[in-house]
Parts: C-alpha cells; sequence; structure tokens
C-alpha cells in the first residue's frame, strides 16, 4: 500500500512570514503540536508547540517572532509512492508522529500521522511507527 492511500490530504499549513502567535493559534484550533511551513506549495519548514514554546522563550523570543526564525527547515519528508512500512520505519527511527508528504515535483501534497497509518491499515505500520518513537533515544536536539 503506499502513503498516498492513507496520508492526509487536507494539509493546513503556515507560512515562514507569519508570527509565533498566529502559528499557536493555528496549532490550537487544529488540536496539532506541529504544522508543515510552506512557501507556497513548497515545504520549507515545520514548526512546533515545542519550537515556539521552548526554543522561542529559551532564546528570549516574544509572540511576534517569525516561523522562519523558529521551524526547523531541515525536514525529514517522504514522497506520495512511498510504501507504508518503509514509512513506518522512517517515523520509527526518527522517532516523530506526522510526515509531510511531498510528490514527484516536491510539492506538498499531504501529511501522515501514526493515526493515519492506524486508521487506514490493519494496524501493523502503526504499531512499528510507534514502538519507534516510543523508544528511549538519544538527547533530543533542536536546531540553531
Amino acid at each position: 500500500m503506499k502513503i498516498s492511500q492513507v496520508m492526509t490530504r487536507d494539509v493546513k499549513t503556515v507560512r515562514p512570514d507569519q508570527t509565533a502567535k498566529e502559528a499557536a493559534a493555528f496549532m490550537l484550533e487544529e488540536d496539532a503540536g506541529s504544522m508543515p511551513v510552506s512557501d507556497g506549495d513548497r515545504l520549507v519548514g515545520m514548526i512546533t508547540d515545542r519550537d515556539i514554546t521552548v526554543r522561542g522563550v529559551a532564546k528570549g523570543h516574544g509572540p511576534d517572532t517569525p516561523v522562519s526564525e523558529l521551524m526547523t527547515s531541515d525536514v525529514l519528508c517522504v514522497r506520495d509512492d512511498e510504501d507504508v512500512a518503509d514509512v513506518a520505519t522512517k517515523m520509527g527511527k526518527a522517532q516523530v508522529r506526522r510526515l509531510p508528504v511531498i510528490d514527484s515535483n516536491e510539492k506538498l501534497c499531504g501529511i501522515v500521522s501514526l493515526g493515519d497509518l492506524s486508521r487506514e491499515t490493519d494496524g501493523e505500520p502503526a504499531h512499528q511507527a510507534f514502538d519507534g518513537v516510543s523508544a528511549a533515544g538519544d538527547r533530543h536536539k533542536q536546531q540553531g
């Protein structure tokens, strides 16, 4: 099964020039802990609630700080034609719960979460990803 068959297509994004406050409001509205950052239809980063609260506050940034100053720009993503099991393995190794999905033109076309894997498959890929996500890992390091 291809990831395009299980991913969420209606992806909410924020722009790099939007503020941390706007990104946090979107996350609250969508009940999401992370959001893709896009410039048009191109994925340029990801921002998480942790980026805003921990990285932002630790560096003294306020709510008007542009998303571009807090986001992670080197983002792990997957292609829409990748196999579900391979994506689950990547999620587990990277210890992430959500991955942006791009098409053959490098355009953001979806996002896949542990929930998507669990709902849309027999559950095995979700278990595989969850085992990796929940395993003790190296000390977490933020960019910047």
